[in-house]
């Protein structure tokens, strides 16, 4: 093994999944594994003596528990960590979601069993993580402020604003780093009666539930996963479900969301790219389309549609992101109309749909 490679931590109270792990890290993503630690205690320990390059970190475990590891390690010594969870359950599914807002760059599920093809996809999964995890920055996060609404009794976010038909339509597309990036954005996002929100975030099935849940309890607007069929109500966000693609069906005041199963655009599904193409030929100039943080490049075809029919481009600045793809990939097509920070969208957005959807284009 080159001595230059990479360092990984790997730690993990099972004997079995550290052994696991670290024939992932050496023979697959052909990187050093620099140690082990079986609790949090030990793991915060190792990460400031050997400062590894990235660490894979287990969510469940005696002692000092993985999310709490993860919050000294962010604020103590911030680096790269991919986390890994054995749960299937929403409390499992919660847990991997608020790793990931404390800063964790992605989560890779343990093997249910030693079967050939649990570890086959925790292979191919450990891989992939680790290497986004590598392009990727590490940050301590911060807390997002707690909404007003939730203070008073009895009272919903659909009370607070009369919802029309969404005549307007900003759609968000993110990966890694989309997770943590989207807790922070959403308390601040402008709340406006007409406009719809859809989010496409890379994520497994299982997960993208827990997620709206999640941002529902984050952010100034009702929050909810696709169903097949519903219509877009403005005043509210719309979260694509992983492993199919979600779709804009209708005119503004009477498009519907709808799914389609076609085959994975760029190896996922949900794709930004099915769904701004869909949404640029619905929405045309009344579309915003957002790339935040991300790798790959799903969103850039998207982001070309939307401006193609008179629509407006985001993205967000590359130094500020995590994984930095989605965004370059949009830049080296076009040049968008804002390239903002995430502190920075919310105004960007207001201030983009306060303009008349029907302005000119060059």
């Amino acid at each position: 093994m080159r001595s230059e490679s990479p360092g990984v931590l790997v730690v993990d109270d099972s004997p079995f999944i550290r052994r696991v792990v670290a024939d992932v890290v050496r023979d697959d993503a052909g990187y050093t594994v620099l140690g082990e630690a079986a609790d949090g205690a030990e793991a915060v320990r190792l990460v400031h003596a050997l400062l590894p390059a990235v660490v894979t970190l287990d969510l469940e475990m005696p002692g000092l528990g993985g999310l709490d590891a993860l919050g000294y390690i962010m604020s103590e010594c911030p680096r790269p960590v991919v986390v890994l969870t054995g749960r299937e359950d929403a409390a499992g599914e919660d847990l991997a979601l608020r790793a990931l807002e404390l800063g964790a760059v992605d989560f890779v599920r343990k093997p249910s069993c030693d079967s050939a093809l649990d570890l086959e996809t925790l292979r191919r999964r450990l891989t992939q993580a680790l290497h986004a995890a590598l392009q990727g920055r590490a940050d301590p996060p911060r807390r997002a402020p707690a909404r007003p609404w939730r203070k008073t009794p009895g009272l919903t976010p659909l009370a607070a604003v009369t919802a029309l038909p969404a005549t307007r339509l900003i759609v968000i597309a993110a990966s890694t780093g989309g997770p943590r990036t989207l807790t922070e954005l959403l308390p601040s996002l402008p709340v406006m009666p007409d406009t719809a929100w859809v989010v496409v975030q890379h994520m497994p099935a299982s997960f993208t539930g827990s997620f709206a849940r999640r941002l529902n309890e984050l952010g100034t607007m009702p929050v909810s996963e696709v169903v097949d069929g519903m219509p877009l109500v403005g005043a509210h966000i719309y979260v694509a479900p992983g492993g199919i693609h979600t779709i804009i069906d209708g005119r503004p005041g009477e498009a519907r969301l709808r799914f389609s199963d076609a085959a994975a655009v760029h190896g996922v599904r949900p794709a930004a790219d099915i769904c701004l193409e869909s949404a640029s030929r619905s929405f045309g100039h009344a579309l915003v389309t957002v790339v935040l943080t991300g790798m790959g490049r799903d969103g850039a075809a998207g982001a070309r549609a939307t401006r193609e029919r008179g629509g407006c481009v985001v993205v967000q600045t590359p130094e500020s992101c995590v994984v930095a793809g989605m965004p370059q990939a949009v830049l080296q097509l076009l040049e968008p109309d804002e390239v903002a920070t995430p502190d920075a969208l919310p105004d960007v957005l207001r201030a983009l749909c306060a303009e008349s959807p029907a302005r000119a284009r060059g």
